[in-house]
């Protein structure tokens, strides 16, 4: 890695603030000052150190978010703020993305990461990594409704092709206010699916969130826009999960 790299991924500043740093000649690399940006490093036979303090550098990053309504499962926008506008500057270095989406009205779990092998296993159907969700749902919700949605029901995708969507588990946990509060469980996550996927049997999805991604269960004490790093029984589980 090259060592400017390294120095604005573990805090040190921009690229431009690394540069001014090592000018300064306060960076050294075994022992031996080191100007040079572009020089390549390798933490695992090699010491760097700024102003004689070693430098320790982890290559992934992985965070738990209790994502709020009104923000998008994305990198950047122009119209909505996003999760990583929520996220304080010491994480930005990592480039940590949303590891598949969440609708901007959907509250709930996200996992943002710069581990693109593990988001990519959490997101692909092939995986099974079910999606936990509660929903508040209006209309009526009926014992032949529920055995299409856990067999599968036939919806539109973001670009309108009908698709069949994959065995679903639903739980009817009871009336909220005027609303029926209901536990679905998915492997897939398609455009606006849930809302889909209830409004093909007659019901709208009047509030959804997502509660869990396979093992890894939202931190019910993190506020609306709090995020966490996750544990590491958290992270073993969850790779366990995803390398089946």
């Amino acid at each position: 890695m090259r060592l400017d790299k390294l120095l604005a991924h573990t805090g040190y500043g921009t690229r431009t603030e690394v540069k001014k740093l090592l000018k300064s000649k306060v960076v050294k690399v075994d022992g031996v000052i080191v100007k040079d940006a572009k020089q390549k490093v390798d933490l695992s036979q090699q010491v760097v150190t700024v102003f004689d303090e070693q430098v320790e550098y982890r290559e992934f990053v992985y965070l738990m978010m209790n994502k709020p309504q009104n923000c998008l499962s994305a990198t950047r926008d122009r119209d909505y703020r996003t999760v990583i506008d929520l996220l304080d500057e010491d994480y930005l270095m990592f480039d940590v993305a949303p590891a598949g989406r969440l609708d901007r009205d959907t509250e709930g779990l996200v996992l943002l990461t710069n581990d693109g092998k593990l988001a990519h296993e959490i997101i692909s159907p092939k995986k099974d990594v079910f999606k936990r969700y509660v929903a508040h749902i209006s209309g009526e919700l009926t014992a032949s409704s529920i055995k299409q949605l856990e067999v599968g029901v036939e919806i539109l995708d973001g670009n309108n092709e009908s698709f069949i969507t994959k065995p679903a588990k639903l739980n009817v946990i009871g009336p909220v206010n005027d609303l029926t509060a209901v536990e679905i469980c998915i492997t897939e996550g398609k455009f606006h699916q849930v809302k889909r996927m209830f409004a093909s049997v007659g019901c709208k999805v009047v509030y959804l969130k997502r509660l869990a991604i396979g093992s890894l269960q939202l931190d019910e004490t993190l506020a609306l826009g709090e995020y966490r790093e996750l544990t590491e029984e958290e992270l073993a589980c969850l790779k366990e999960e995803t390398t089946h």
